[in-house]
């Protein structure tokens, strides 16, 4: 039997080396045909192959010379959540030269690394269902055109492969469960929150799920970070100071594969905005937030965790299009 996370390296690598007759076959091997793939803002669902590929395959091979998948994590395993399956989580990087459009952002005629984050549904072989988060501020970011007025709280830079290289397709798989079982007390731990030192019981320390050293890589418009401290001052404390009600946990899936475990909601988190954020006054609105979050684990405790947020639906909900006021940079 075919182990699904090779299945999806490999086809989706195929995808971005092939000529642009080879996309449809290659597209059909590897999607259902009736296969639904929800893409973050400004792409939304496609449903179908062709949609598939005329929507999200075909507008970045097209924005990119020499387009390449450059895979961080691939990871796999059933569903613990009630909605079932068996699904493959991946960290990817597209790179290639960024020479043509790509959904409104102008090309900045250099090498760039289009960060993605991906949660595929894999039935007898094909894909029957995805999520995909495209950190589309980050690539903004890459090209110089920067449209918010506050800028990242921790450092902006290329996500890293995880310390021990091992996260493409781990061999050692018996983990996966008590990975899973670290990172949901975490985000049960989580709920609560200290509103003067944006602590919560449980994370770190003493009984704590976080590693002393542990790194955060988060998204375009945050950034990364290591350490709580580090944690807290450059995403944890700006992040409650604006939406101090927030409430996440609504995933529609968590797998765990050996050191590592992901889990995502589709929205994840829902709050209203009580105060600036990014530059962004606050609107007092409810929104909705869409998560990925991807962990490896360390003797028991989370060494490292990478974060997509579909920042560019949060941002149009507040009222701003980041992607047009990047076009009006010029």
């Amino acid at each position: 039997m075919i182990d699904p996370r090779n299945l999806l390296r490999s086809g989706l690598a195929a995808l971005f080396t092939a000529t642009n007759k080879e996309v449809a076959p290659l597209t059909a091997a590897l999607f259902a045909p009736d296969a639904e793939v929800h893409v973050s803002d400004p792409v939304g669902l496609l449903r179908g192959r062709d949609a598939i590929a005329d929507g999200l395959i075909t507008p970045i091979r097209a924005a990119f010379s020499a387009p390449r998948r450059r895979d961080l994590m691939v990871i796999g395993g059933q569903n613990r959540r009630d909605y079932g399956g068996d699904w493959v989580a991946c960290v990817t990087h597209v790179t290639g030269l960024f020479t043509a459009p790509l959904w409104g952002i102008a090309p900045s005629g250099k090498l760039a690394y289009l960060r993605i984050g991906e949660f595929w549904r894999v039935e007898n072989g094909r894909v029957t269902e995805a999520r995909i988060i495209i950190d589309l501020l980050d690539l903004l970011h890459q090209c110089g055109r920067w449209p918010l007025t506050e800028a990242h709280y921790g450092a902006p830079i290329t996500f890293p492969a995880p310390a021990t290289q091992d996260g493409l397709c781990p061999a050692d798989r018996t983990e996966g469960p008590a990975s899973l079982d670290v990172v949901e007390a975490m985000l049960g731990a989580l709920h609560v929150y200290n509103p003067d030192t944006f602590g919560s019981e449980g994370q770190v320390g003493a009984g704590g799920t976080w590693a002393p050293d542990f790194a955060w890589y988060g998204p375009g418009g945050i950034g990364s970070t290591v350490t709580w401290p580090g944690f807290v001052d450059h995403h944890r404390a700006q992040f409650l100071e604006a939406f101090p009600d927030r409430k996440g946990g609504n995933h529609y899936c968590r797998i765990g594969d050996g050191d590592y475990a992901a889990v995502s909601g589709w929205p994840s988190m829902t709050m209203t905005h009580r105060a600036t954020y990014l530059g962004v006054p606050a609107t007092d609105r409810a929104l909705t937030l869409r998560v990925m979050d991807f962990y490896r684990c360390e003797a028991g405790l989370i060494a490292e965790n990478w974060v997509l947020l579909d920042y560019i639906d949060l941002l149009r909900q507040m009222d701003v299009d980041v992607i047009a006021q990047a076009a009006a940079l010029g």
